[in-house]
């Protein structure tokens, strides 16, 4: 798997052919588009939601947007937060890990948490965090799995979702 950085037009879009890709894996991925609520209709996610959705990550300087391919096909994305808004965390965050559903369960979304991680570390972070919506009992299986431990329970800043917090010591 290789992991690279989410490339923009000198105009600061995302490239047309990379855009289908993306809309692609974000369609992919309908069920947990239901329960986040992130896209209006989860059966009709557009180009423009997807490329709105990205560029308001990347208002935020600290916000990194990482691309997993294999064998040359897009399978997954990451969206990274180097410093949460709150001064009291000290770790970095992952805010999405989304592998192309088509293409789940061979491992895929495991090597992409396993390379961020590895960013992380190489960066000199001790632990990561991200949060799990309450209502999505396999996305905190997966993290479970990888090591991650609850900490917390609350509501998410974006859009008051109820949430667990989990973080992981980088050893």
């Amino acid at each position: 798997m290789i992991l690279t950085s989410l490339p923009l037009t000198p105009d600061h879009d995302i490239p047309v052919p990379l855009l289908t890709e993306l809309t692609a894996l974000y369609a992919s991925n309908r069920e947990f588009h239901a329960l986040s609520g992130d896209f209006p209709d989860p059966d009709d996610i557009r180009p423009e939601q997807v490329a709105t959705a990205l560029a308001d990550e990347l208002v935020n300087p600290d916000v990194e947007v990482l691309l997993a391919r294999s064998s040359g096909r897009l399978v997954g994305i990451a969206i990274n937060l180097a410093h949460h808004p709150d001064p009291a965390d000290p770790d970095p965050w992952i805010g999405l890990l989304m592998v192309d559903a088509g293409m789940q369960r061979q491992g895929y979304g495991r090597q992409l948490a396993s390379l961020v991680e590895d960013r992380f570390r190489a960066a000199g972070r001790t632990a990561v965090r991200l949060a799990v919506l309450e209502n999505n009992p396999r996305g905190l299986a997966f993290w479970t799995a990888l090591g991650y431990e609850v900490i917390d329970h609350r509501k998410d800043r974006q859009r008051g979702r109820p949430c667990a917090v989990l973080r992981k010591e980088l050893r």
